[in-house]
This record gives C-alpha cells, structure tokens and sequence, in this order.
C-alpha cells in the first residue's frame, strides 16, 4: 500500500487510478469486487473466463476519474465476444490506459451505501457514511467523524443515517453484517490518518451482496 501510494505522489499524480485506489482500501479493511487488469484483447477475454460471467470491464488510469461519462465501462457482460468488443471500445477512445479492469460481476439487491472522507483544514480526516449510489448527493442522507474512529464511532455513523433500516433484514436478503461494515469504517478512517498524502477517498457504491457491503468502484485522490 505504501508503495503504491508514494510511488503515485513521486509520479505527480492527482488520484490513484481504480485498480490502485482498489487495492488501497482493500488493504484498510474494505471489501472490494474481484478485479484483475487486462493489457490486451486475448488478455480480457481469459481473465473473464476466470472470473466468471457476467463481468464489468472499465479503462483503467489514474486521469479517468469519470469513466462513465467517457465510454469506458461496459457492463454484464456475458459472452467472450461481448468482452472482445468492449475492449475494443474502451482503447479505441484515444486515452492512454494502464490497462482495462476485468472485474466481477456483484449482483446487490438494490441497498448501495458510501463510504467516503475528505481532510478538513482545521479538523483534518473526516470519514463519511450513508446513503450511495445515485442518491448520495440528491438525499444527502450521511454521517461524519473525525478520524481515527472506534467501534462505537462507527455504530454510531451507521445508526445515524435516515435509511439505516436498509442494513436489516431487505426483501428477503439478510441484514447487513455490521462487523464488516464496521472495520470498513474504521479502515479508511485509519488509513487517512496514516497517509497525509491521501486528500479524499470516496468508496460509491458499496453494494449489498447477500450480507457483505462490496466496493465496486472506488477512487482514491491525493494532495496536490
């Protein structure tokens, strides 16, 4: 993690691309999706056989940080010629990748949360859950604290939320498991306290798969 992140800063970057900023919060604690980084067509096609169809692809590099708006995510996938073509898509838009993520397929049930922080200049790391997905910024519905955080700072974050009965039992799927949610929190809150390189994180969406909250995107954006 170390590496990656001072070896980003040495680089001049402003974020750490998907895969890297993946890697980051996976280490904090945080459940990520599978991901593997495809550097050609034939490469793609196999790594998605491994991992299993449906898959997601997304260019990958550390200026993309709106990769939708661009083209560059294609997904459910479900056939070797349908992961062809979208590689094909995604590097034929001129943008210089490190590759292209193959990722894994969540399937949620429609609960999607943040986890998120930003560094405050009087207060420093402040860590952020709540309500994801599309509604982060329409509900607004999310909780801070001042990093690092206990246990409790994190019970208290979930219970905070509006929509926090989403965390029980849902439509037939069961409740959230609190404990890794909880050392997600905390994770990102320790890892923001460790590197002062690190200016935000935002972690949209975490789905819920079965009773475990997924990373399925995040970025990791560094001091300028």
């Amino acid at each position: 993690m170390r590496e990656i992140i001072m070896t980003a800063v040495e680089r001049g970057q402003e974020a750490l691309s998907e895969y890297e900023s993946k890697r980051v919060v996976e280490t904090a604690g945080v459940i990520v999706s599978g991901n593997r980084l495809a550097t050609s067509r034939d490469e793609a096609v196999q790594m998605a056989a491994t991992s299993g169809y449906p898959v997601a692809l997304k260019g990958c590099s550390p200026a993309l940080t709106h990769k939708t708006e661009m083209g560059m995510v294609k997904l459910k996938l479900k056939t070797p010629e349908e992961v062809a073509e979208a590689y094909d898509e995604i590097t034929s838009k001129g943008v210089e990748l490190d590759g292209v993520i193959v990722q894994e397929w969540v399937e949620g049930d429609n609960r999607e949360f943040v986890i998120g922080m930003t560094r405050d200049p009087q207060f420093g790391p402040c860590v952020m859950f709540g309500l994801g997905g599309i509604f982060t910024e329409a509900l607004k519905d999310v909780s801070f604290r001042v990093a690092p955080l206990t246990e409790v700072d994190a019970m208290e974050m979930i219970d905070e939320i509006r929509t926090q009965k989403l965390l029980g039992e849902f439509r037939g799927s069961p409740a959230v498991d609190k404990k890794k949610l909880v050392d997600a929190i905390i994770g990102i809150g320790n890892l923001s306290s460790e590197y002062e390189q690190i200016a935000e994180i935002d972690i949209n969406p975490l789905i819920i798969e079965k009773s475990n909250p997924v990373a399925v995107d995040a970025l990791v954006i560094l001091k300028k």
